[in-house]
């Protein structure tokens, strides 16, 4: 398979400043992504879509491809990744390449390793699947979680509250955001990213660590350090 690996990583973050290039362990985020996907040995392509030239040097020099900077519609807080991927495909279809499968690695993921992927991979040729979509396991049993309207009250769920061990309890999945591969199809003018015959690869918890605050990010430095500042 022709596989491309699209890290999408965007300026401008607002809940924490330049998250996709803070240093993690004294390495700018979304360089664990990149080497994860290079250590992998999935790609011929690793690109990194991004609005930054300054993001863009920064990919280039730890050994990713950025033929092209975003264009201004996928570049805003509203545009979705797949939108991204979407122009991403086309970009390179207009320079001759085309591949059979994507996979989308947010850099918000820092503990997904090449491993991961390549079981991912391995995964996804075993089902003979259109898309692969990474779960991990719920921190919580869903029977423990609740809405609240605004007078707070818990009568609802006491009166629906299951009284069993958790080890009794269903076992709850979650998307952690680490990676989803999609099988490409090009029909005529159109690509299309395949997602009708999906499958849920498990990953750990630990290393579905998601950094949108800045205290994800101090966890993710602390199970970094204590596996000595690698994965």
């Amino acid at each position: 398979m022709d596989n491309i690996a699209i890290i999408t990583a965007r300026s401008g973050s607002k809940g924490l400043k330049d998250k996709n290039i803070k240093l993690l362990c004294q390495k700018p985020l979304m360089v664990y992504s990149i080497e994860a996907a290079l250590n992998s040995g999935s790609f011929r392509t690793v690109m990194v879509s991004t609005d930054s030239e300054k993001y863009a040097d920064i990919a280039r020099n730890n050994g990713a491809e950025v033929p092209f900077l975003r264009s201004e519609e996928t570049s805003g807080d509203k545009a979705g990744s797949w939108d991204v991927v979407t122009e991403v495909l086309s970009g390179y279809k207009r320079i001759g390449k085309r591949y059979d499968t994507v996979c989308l690695l947010q850099p918000t993921s820092p503990l997904r390793t090449a491993d991961d992927i390549k079981d991912a991979y391995r995964f996804y040729s075993e089902r003979n699947a259109d898309a692969v979509t990474s779960v991990c396991e719920c921190d919580h049993p869903a029977e423990y979680m609740m809405c609240l309207d605004e007078s707070r009250s818990l009568r609802d769920f006491r009166e629906h509250e299951i009284d069993l061990p958790r080890q009794m309890l269903p076992v709850y999945y979650r998307l952690n955001g680490a990676l989803f591969i999609r099988r490409i199809s090009y029909e005529g003018e159109s690509i299309c990213t395949c997602s009708g015959d999906e499958y849920a690869f498990v990953m750990d918890r630990k290393s579905s660590v998601d950094i949108d605050g800045i205290e994800d990010f101090e966890y993710a430095e602390f199970l970094m350090k204590k596996a000595g500042g690698h994965l």
